[in-house]
C-alpha cells in the first residue's frame, strides 16, 4: 500500500502505542504531585517560619515557599511537554524520540534523586548548627503539621512516575520502534498491463518532440500526391482565358480555323 504521494503507510506498533500512554500516566502523575504539594506548601513554610525564627536561616521557610512554587510551574510545563511528544511518537517523528529521551533521561536522575534525598531526610537529616534546630527536630515539626497520608501518598506517586517513566524510554529503543520510526523509502509501482504511461510534456526543439514538416504543401512519401489545380500544366482541362477554356474563353472567329471552301 502506497498513499497518494508514493510513500508506504506505516502501521504503529503496539511498543510505540504503550510508551506514549505511559509518558501521558507520568504527567498526569506529575500534576497529581503538583497539586498535593501547592496544597502543603503553605503548611511547611510555617513550620519553617518557626523553626528557623530568630536564626541566620530565618528566611528559609520563605525561600523554601519560592522554590516550591517554581518547581510546580516546571512540574507543569514538563508535564504538557510529555503529552506532547507521546503524541509526535504516535505519528513517527523521529525528533520527539530523540527528544523524549533527552528529556527523559533528565527526569529519571530528578525524580531518582529526589526519591533518595526523601528517603535519608532531605535537607532536614543534618545535626546541630549553632542556634538552628537540628534536622530531626525540623523533620518532627513537619510531620505533625501535614496530613499522615502526605508523605507515603508523594512516595509512591514518585516510584510509580519513575517506573512509568523508564519503561517508556525503553520501549521506544526496542527494534519495532526503530523500524517505525526510520524514514519511509519512496516505493516505485510498476504500471499495470495495458495501462498508458503518462504523457510527458516536451517544448518545440526538444528531443522526442514532433518538428513541424519543412514543406507542408509538399505531400510525405506515405501519401499521393494531390491532383493539380484546373488551369495549370498537366491538369488536362483549360483554365479561364485559355483556348478551350470556359467563361471568358470562348475562341472568337479570327482563332477558329478556316474552313474548307
Amino acid at each position: 500500500m502506497v498513499d497518494v504521494h508514493g510513500t508506504p503507510t506505516r502501521a504503529r506498533p503496539g511498543v510505540v502505542t504503550i510508551s506514549s500512554w505511559l509518558l501521558i500516566l507520568f504527567a498526569v502523575i506529575q500534576v497529581v504531585s503538583l497539586i498535593l504539594t501547592l496544597s502543603t506548601i503553605g503548611t511547611i513554610r510555617n513550620v519553617l517560619r518557626d523553626a528557623y525564627r530568630g536564626t541566620a536561616a530565618e528566611q528559609a521557610g520563605d525561600l523554601a515557599y519560592g522554590f516550591g512554587i517554581g518547581v510546580g510551574v516546571l512540574t507543569l510545563l514538563l508535564a504538557v511537554g510529555m503529552v506532547v511528544l507521546a503524541l509526535l511518537n504516535n505519528r513517527g517523528r523521529n525528533g520527539a524520540r530523540i527528544t523524549t529521551w533527552v528529556l527523559g533521561g533528565i527526569l529519571v536522575c530528578c525524580t531518582g534523586g529526589s526519591l533518595v534525598n526523601n528517603a535519608v531526610g532531605g535537607f532536614t537529616s543534618g545535626g546541630n548548627t549553632g542556634d538552628m534546630p537540628s534536622g530531626a527536630e525540623i523533620q518532627r515539626r513537619l510531620e505533625d503539621a501535614l496530613p499522615s497520608w502526605y508523605g507515603p501518598v508523594t512516595t509512591l506517586l514518585g516510584v510509580l512516575g519513575l517506573l512509568a517513566l523508564l519503561a517508556a524510554l525503553i520501549l521506544l529503543a526496542l527494534p519495532p520502534a526503530n523500524e517505525f520510526f526510520r524514514k519511509p523509502q519512496q516505493a516505485w509501482e510498476p504500471p499495470l498491463p495495458g495501462a498508458a504511461y503518462p504523457a510527458q510534456p516536451y517544448a518545440v526543439g526538444q528531443p522526442g518532440y514532433p518538428s513541424a514538416p519543412a514543406h507542408p504543401a509538399e505531400p510525405g512519401p506515405w501519401q499521393p500526391p494531390a491532383p493539380p489545380a484546373p488551369g495549370q500544366p498537366g491538369s488536362g482541362q483549360p483554365g479561364p482565358g485559355q483556348p478551350g477554356g470556359g467563361e471568358g474563353g470562348t475562341a472568337g472567329p479570327e482563332s477558329r480555323p478556316p474552313s474548307a471552301s
